[in-house]
């Protein structure tokens, strides 16, 4: 048995036993093995070193009442992680052998599945990298393909306790970059305005439109919502977001089961006061409200700055009901292991 205190986990690595690898060489993919080894050795010369060429996807496994493992939505995760690798000039990763990967990492780590209850998940890193000998700037000859896993609890300290965030100054990603591509130098570029964020007691940090620096586009390294007075669903539109998963799940859930109106478009500094709500959202995140946005001098409460708003919980408890099998969900949304 595997001795976990279950409802204390945050979001840190944990070496569970089993991961999946597979090698593209020769223009086509081996057919991947499960390894205990959580290490790899690459190429001193590999671009994923020097040219920032890989990707990454998030999902999770959720444990049933009955005892069952849920996936939930994974072949988006799976199209996002192509859309990633075509940006990047990587080969595609198919479908079903990712969606193959993640069960069998799944399956061969069944014990670090937290239980049904403890509000845990099991977290899966699928990631993508150039390696092989190069040095030219160019497209590398070989990839590696690997899935890992680990038992996680809150990705924010607080969970559904509202927090507060403050625009920064700094852009996540330029226009017409890589800002719709999970790659990892969208993160490295968040990690300084992120920390003078936490330096200053904030949460994380609002990511503002680099083009004018008058629209909302991402909270931290998640998606922002918000919900209207007269009930409207809005989440932020630009092709420098990255497309949420778990947004998309929401925009549907807020129209189809809530009677919202769910659309994205601009989410603008100066018109804060038409939300009544606010929140953002994401696989690691889920759903954390905003209690307020510090933009420069002026600081905006949402909801409150202690409790989550009505809409925001109803949309959680839904989302969340879903993934662990308790909700009825919509039809192709869930994989059972």
């Amino acid at each position: 048995m595997v001795n976990i205190k279950w409802e204390e986990l945050g979001f840190d690595y944990i070496k569970t036993p089993f991961r999946y690898i597979s090698h593209w060489t020769n223009g086509q993919w081996d057919d991947g093995v499960l390894t205990e080894e959580n290490t790899i050795t690459i190429n001193e010369g590999s671009t994923c070193l020097h040219y920032g060429q890989e990707c990454f996807e998030g999902l999770k496994a959720y444990r049933r009442e009955d005892g069952q493992i849920n996936l939930f939505r994974p072949d988006e995760n799976a199209k996002r992680l192509n859309k990633s690798a075509a940006r990047m000039q990587m080969p595609e990763v198919p479908a079903e052998m990712f969606i193959n990967a993640v069960k069998q990492v799944v399956k061969a780590n069944e014990e670090y599945v937290p239980p049904f209850g403890t509000g845990a998940t099991l977290y899966l890193r699928p990631y993508l990298i150039g390696v092989g000998p190069n040095i030219g700037i160019m497209p590398a000859s070989e990839y590696i393909f690997s899935v890992f896993c680990m038992p996680v609890g809150p990705y924010f300290k607080g969970g559904l306790t509202p927090s507060n965030f403050v625009v920064s100054e700094y852009d996540r990603a330029a226009p017409y970059g890589t800002g719709a591509a999970k790659v990892g130098g969208n993160y490295a570029a968040s990690l300084l305005p992120g920390q003078i964020a936490h330096d200053r007691s904030f949460s994380d940090c609002i990511y503002l439109d680099p083009a004018t620096h008058t629209k909302i586009e991402e909270v931290g390294s998640a998606n922002f919502f918000g919900i209207t007075h007269d009930n409207q669903f809005i989440t932020p539109k630009s092709p420098s977001i990255l497309p949420s998963i778990t947004k998309y799940s929401l925009l549907y859930l807020a129209q189809e089961r809530f009677g919202l109106e769910a659309l994205e478009g601009d989410v603008r500094l100066d018109e804060l006061d038409k939300f009544a709500e606010a929140g953002a959202c994401g696989t690691a995140a889920i759903i954390a409200p905003i209690a307020g946005i510090q933009n420069g001098e002026d600081f905006h409460v949402f909801y409150s700055e202690t409790e989550i708003g009505p809409m925001t919980k109803k949309l959680y408890d839904e989302l969340v009901g879903i993934q662990f099998g308790t909700v009825e969900a919509p039809e192709g949304w869930v994989v059972e292991v």
